[in-house]
């Protein structure tokens, strides 16, 4: 079980709360990843806030850096421990 915010109606950031969730292992081509680094941008105050709506409850950051925990039985180029960091653009 980890702890997730998340929203469950757009507004200030006093609806972010904070929740446990149980992850599942991967399944196919998925991929779990521990988090060590997330980032916040205004994007990510652009949906709390509902100026660019989110399917609800859903929760934010979009962009995270870490390492690979487990992989699905069709991930074959990525493995446990492998990197994981954003695109640069």
């Amino acid at each position: 079980m980890v702890g997730v915010y998340r929203m469950h109606e757009p507004g200030a950031p006093e609806v972010m709360q904070w929740e446990q969730e149980d992850i599942a292992a991967p399944e196919g081509q998925m991929v779990l990843v521990r988090h060590t680094v997330i980032g916040l941008n205004y994007i990510d105050t652009y949906h709390r806030s509902g100026l660019y709506s989110l399917p609800l409850p859903s929760r934010l950051g979009v962009e995270a850096a870490g390492f690979v925990e487990a992989v699905g039985a069709e991930v074959a180029s990525l493995q446990s421990g492998s990197l994981v960091k954003p695109s640069m653009v």
